[in-house]
């Protein structure tokens, strides 16, 4: 009998060669990769062919999930940062600031409420699932972020940048509802956590970003000077970028994501040779892909269709507020008063707004934050009723915002960008 393994990569490879080979018919259909990989997860899951066992005895692997998705988020940060060659003012990034100093926040306490009041959660319990789901994802929203650095669309700027940060700044949110959770009593707490979650944590991320890249190509650049390296072991200095910022910013508690993001920023900026990081994003953005195959194999095998069924009314209560009231009213809500960068009118086309608001695309650092909330106090009926409500939204997320990212990019091309692009000609 041939081993179940030895099948799945047979399944695997074939998915590969398929959507390669497809992919000029697939970027034009209103259908996105993430939709295939789901559906063959799917059928490899348990309620097909059961080729894929996430699940021994019943028991979810948690542990592999959260070490999964975590690397795959610091990779795909790291991809954002080194998209974005636009200079550090804050009229550039004056939409990031919104998106995340007001859109995040806004949409944390929507669906802390939206917990709390239809849902029977306490307020501990409905921060996180709140801190959960808020993030945009930097991995499955790559259709709707900047193609490459040339791209100086400001509503792809914004959700790059946004889907680049707010997997970071969402931690803070993710304690303050796990510790809330463990002990209802806030005054036991909560002074170390705006001091080591939010103040030192963020501060740490932001430092050791720019430290560790800043380092790593000084010397990089150094050493090539005087012997350049193979040439098909160049690239990995970003995969070193990636590693040793994350680890050395855990370690002093910082926030790694948020300093993998400043590094991929920092690289694209310092050096010297303009080349060098274009070759890095293209290594990264193929190992993103890669990543995002089997993290979204993985979901699609640890759906079951009775606990989706047990919490499908929460699950569509959740689905309807936030994506068809929290994050459109919270993006119209944080643009009142934006100026486009590119353009003479005075204020942010309203269907680039409407845009931002639909393009909350939920998906892998949802994923870890619930991963890394299992490995942290969450646990009992509570825990399954995060869970699936996550795993549900996530999976609406991937088929709609996956079937409407073409259209509605192409008729945002036609209609709003192009009209930047004459002015500015």
């Amino acid at each position: 009998m041939v081993d179940i393994y030895i099948i799945n990569l047979l399944i695997i490879g074939l998915l590969l060669l398929i959507v390669t080979l497809g992919s000029g018919w697939i970027s034009r259909l209103p259908l996105s990769f993430a939709i295939i990989y789901l559906v063959v997860g799917i059928i490899l899951g348990p309620y097909g062919w059961g080729l894929i066992q996430f699940r021994r005895d019943d028991v979810f692997n948690a542990d592999l999930l959260e070490r999964l998705t975590e690397f795959v988020v610091i990779v795909s940060v790291f991809s954002c940062g080194l998209k974005i060659i636009y200079p550090l003012k804050y009229k550039v990034w004056n939409i990031t600031a919104r998106l995340i100093g007001l859109l995040m926040p806004i949409s944390i306490l929507a669906l802390a409420l939206v917990g709390r009041l239809f849902l029977g959660m306490n307020w501990g319990e409905a921060i996180l699932l709140g801190a959960i789901l808020a993030p945009t994802d930097p991995v499955l929203a790559s259709e709707v972020q900047l193609t490459d650095t040339n791209d100086r669309d400001e509503l792809r700027f914004g959700l790059t940048s946004e889907g680049g940060l707010n997997d970071a700044l969402a931690f803070p949110f993710v304690y303050f509802g796990l510790y809330a959770i463990k002990d209802d009593n806030w005054n036991n707490w909560f002074k170390a956590w705006v001091t080591v979650d939010l103040i030192w944590a963020i501060a740490a991320g932001i430092v050791m970003g720019f430290l560790v890249a800043k380092t790593v190509v000084w010397i990089d650049q150094r050493v090539q000077k005087r012997r350049s390296a193979d040439i098909l072991m160049e690239d990995f200095v970003a995969i070193s970028i990636i590693l040793l910022t994350y680890s050395l910013t855990e370690i002093v508690n910082g926030y790694g994501f948020l300093a993998v993001f400043i590094a991929g920023l920092v690289v694209q900026h310092s050096y010297t040779n303009p080349e060098k990081p274009l070759t890095q994003l293209e290594f990264i953005e193929r190992l993103e892909k890669l990543l995002e195959v089997a993290t979204i194999l993985l979901l699609g095998s640890i759906l079951l269709w009775q606990p989706i069924v047990n919490y499908m009314n929460q699950s569509l209560i959740v689905i309807v507020f936030l994506f068809l009231i929290i994050r459109p009213i919270g993006a119209w809500v944080s643009t009142i008063g934006k100026r486009p960068l590119d353009s003479p009118r005075r204020r942010l086309h309203p269907g680039t707004r409407w845009l931002i608001g639909w393009f909350g695309i939920r998906g892998v650092g949802s994923l870890y934050y619930l991963a890394y909330a299992f490995g942290h106090g969450l646990k009992g009926e509570v825990a399954e009723q995060i869970a699936w409500i996550t795993y549900t939204t996530i999976v609406v997320s991937v088929i709609i915002h996956g079937i409407s990212a073409t259209p509605l990019m192409n008729w945002y091309e036609r209609r709003i960008a192009n009209e930047s692009i004459g002015n500015r000609v």
